[in-house]
């Protein structure tokens, strides 16, 4: 008796029709995120956690919007994550020495012992995510993704100045109205 392979790919309901990849995205997204989720749950840390450690872990203590800017999130995202980490120990704050109103967030003991386990489990889930991919593959699977990012940062961008040169009237047809009236 042989196993069925779960299917690789789910229906594009049609109202995602327009964005076939977009909705691609999405998935993987979401799978990947589930994996790591799985994955990490042996060190203590959650998705997206451990990506604030390994920045702290490369580049020492951080302030904790160098961190939002660092991680292109947001600071009520990074709050709640800092003081997750914090009360499980992983990271500590101490003044800043040159700025007496700000904080360092920097890696514990504790966590530079989940380093090692941590680069394990982002080896273990690019192994997973890539399978069945030849080297070359891979490597055009990467050129690709860095290039649907950069079109994203690109549109991001563009979006914000674009708001910003609106003035204070930012809605949905802002931008219209501005380039139309001026």
């Amino acid at each position: 008796m042989t196993q069925s392979t779960p299917e690789a790919t789910v229906p594009v309901p049609a109202a995602a029709g327009g964005g076939p990849i977009s909705h691609a995205i999405f998935r993987l997204a979401r799978l990947h995120r589930m994996f790591a989720g799985q994955l990490l749950r042996r060190t203590g840390l959650y998705p997206g956690q451990e990506l604030v450690m390994m920045h702290l872990w490369e580049l020492g203590p951080q302030r904790q919007a160098d961190l939002v800017r660092l991680m292109d999130s947001d600071a009520a995202t990074m709050t709640r994550t800092v003081r997750r980490l914090e009360q499980a120990g992983f990271v500590r704050r101490r003044p800043d020495p040159t700025d007496k109103r700000a904080s360092l967030i920097e890696p514990t003991a504790a966590s530079h012992a989940l380093r090692r386990q941590v680069e394990e489990v982002w080896t273990q889930l690019e192994d997973i995510s890539t399978a069945d991919l030849t080297d070359d593959e891979r490597t055009a699977a990467l050129r690709t993704l860095e290039r649907l990012e950069r079109n994203l940062v690109r549109a991001a961008a563009g979006a914000e100045g674009a708001a910003g040169a609106c003035g204070e009237d930012q809605g949905p047809d802002s931008g219209e109205r501005a380039h139309r009236d001026g």
